[in-house]
């Protein structure tokens, strides 16, 4: 058995399966990305040998942890070797204790190469929130609502950028309609730990790009290293014109289901007030969608301005002669060139 510390542990992943024995409640809130559950324990079994353990001290809370592991054990060999293909395996607990070193020497009992996290899921954390905010050529797209800045991200990857795509990783677009139709949000730290997936591959010698968020996506929460990474990058401004903007949330929003954005519409209600959510949603039940679009950009780009003087980024504007995404990606990289 072989003890790496979270960036020895990380890379080997690559090659590795890496097995997480926590509780299936503790894995479910939050687990290395790609990792495999093996829980030693249940969630109910984890609270009866914490309680024995504060209770009653460490040798009782061991006596009752051989005993419910005991019947289990064979299961347990047999999960190992159908995940250690290549005949390793990277193992974790929470801190790097008991859970992990039990499991690593019974899967090794069995001819499986074994390496622990040193510090555990916790080392992993704190590792991930040390390094998400080091992004040393960090560019933030900025830009009013239906400007396309997700489609630029991705014709800017298309191109052989790097980049970090919040909205997907997060399941959500951001805005009181950006959960219709897509799959439930995961939890905040999975949201993080997706995050640093992706980041854990990138060359930080290159440009990184990322579209302006608010700290929050939905219900979930940008690292605060991150967030404030962002806060302190270069920004780039897009200028899209307001027609093809319209035209954009109109293909993007017109055909989600009619219910679901009925009530997005009415739950903006303290912000738009009752005259206006009612006129909007009459628009909508008419399908008069450009109308629909017109009026909430009226709110959504007083939001944006907002949050423009709010936090003062140092912006550089680029206006766009249109709304094509691909068009629109090649003069923002032109203009990058230039600036960064």
């Amino acid at each position: 058995m072989q003890m790496l510390n979270a960036a020895e542990f990380l890379t080997l992943k690559t090659t590795i399966p890496i097995v997480d024995v926590r509780s299936p409640g503790e894995f479910f809130e939050g687990h290395i990305s790609g990792a495999i559950n093996i829980p030693i324990f249940n969630d109910d079994e984890r609270a009866i040998v914490g309680t024995i353990y504060v209770k009653k001290g460490r040798v009782l809370a061991i006596e009752k942890g051989l005993e419910i592991v005991g019947p289990k054990m064979a299961q347990y060999a047999h999960q190992a070797v159908e995940i250690a293909t290549s005949g390793q395996l990277l193992i974790h607990c929470w801190r790097g204790g008991m859970r992990s070193e039990s499991m690593a020497w019974l899967f090794e009992r069995v001819g499986i190469e074994c390496f622990t996290l040193q510090g555990g899921y916790k080392s992993y954390r704190n590792y991930l929130l040390d390094k998400i905010g080091n992004i040393p050529h960090l560019i933030v797209i900025e830009g009013h609502t239906g400007s396309g800045k997700t489609e630029i991200l991705h014709c800017l990857k298309a191109n052989g950028e790097q980049i970090i795509d919040l909205e997907e990783l997060a399941n959500h677009k951001g805005s009181v309609f950006g959960g219709i139709g897509k799959k439930p949000q995961p939890t905040t730290q999975q949201f993080q730990n997706d995050l640093f997936d992706t980041f854990f591959t990138f060359d930080l010698a290159k440009k990184i790009w990322i579209e302006g968020e608010s700290q929050t996506v939905g219900r979930v929460f940008l690292p605060d290293p991150l967030w404030h990474k962002m806060n302190e990058a270069e920004c780039i401004e897009i200028l899209v014109p307001r027609k093809d903007r319209i035209s954009r949330l109109v293909k993007e929003y017109g055909d989600l289901p009619h219910e679901l954005m009925e009530n997005a519409i009415t739950n903006l209600v303290k912000r738009l007030g009752i005259e206006l959510m009612n006129d909007i949603l009459h628009c909508y039940r008419e399908r008069n969608l450009v109308s629909v679009a017109e009026k909430l950009l009226e709110y959504y780009d007083q939001t944006y301005q907002y949050s423009r003087d709010k936090y003062k980024r140092k912006l550089t504007e680029i206006e766009l002669p249109g709304g094509d995404a691909a068009s629109n990606s090649a003069l923002i990289l032109e203009k990058a060139v230039l600036l960064f």
